[in-house]
């Protein structure tokens, strides 16, 4: 399944621990600071709870509601169950965005599907290469010296580097 949008989709991908959340903290606010407005999806390997016990929003789930959306004059949060077995699809997930107000959609994970994305790779921690198995990386962000095939080989450890990367792909 491809990931096709109106809008510019890229993911990062990586094997955990090799610190995709910590690139992203970083570089999210760059992009905002460059004009962008961002989404993010994150994948979640195993259930997660954004409520807590004894907050009305979790006790109304809880009874029962198979939806609820929170909302305040800053925020909105919505939590829905989900009978699914197995991973939510990329797609899906990015048609829930209100796309007219975001220029990019960065995702972390789902690094099985074929949609743009740029491998995070730490030599140090001996995992394998992603890019030679997915033709859908367009760029390796490494701290070592690795032999990238020709893709674009950037420095992880310099997220302005890989904001200017991004802004430039984004622009071509």
């Amino acid at each position: 399944m491809r990931v096709k949008k109106d809008i510019p989709v890229l993911g990062f991908a990586a094997y955990s621990g090799t610190g995709k959340t910590t690139l992203l903290l970083k570089l999210i606010p760059m992009l905002r600071q460059s004009g962008l407005r961002i989404a993010l999806i994150k994948h979640a390997h195993h259930d997660f709870d954004i409520d807590k016990p004894g907050k009305d929003s979790y006790e109304l789930r809880k009874a029962g509601a198979s939806q609820v959306l929170v909302a305040s004059a800053q925020r909105l949060a919505y939590i829905r169950e989900s009978d699914r077995i197995g991973d939510p699809r990329l797609n899906d997930l990015i048609d829930t965005l209100d796309l007219k107000q975001v220029d990019l959609v960065l995702v972390e994970g789902f690094r099985h599907v074929p949609f743009p994305k740029i491998e995070l790779h730490r030599p140090a921690l001996k995992h394998d290469l992603i890019f030679p198995e997915d033709s859908s990386v367009i760029a390796v962000a490494t701290d070592g010296t690795i032999d990238t095939a020709g893709l674009p080989r950037l420095d992880i450890n310099r997220p302005d580097e890989v904001m200017r990367f991004i802004v430039d792909w984004m622009n071509a």
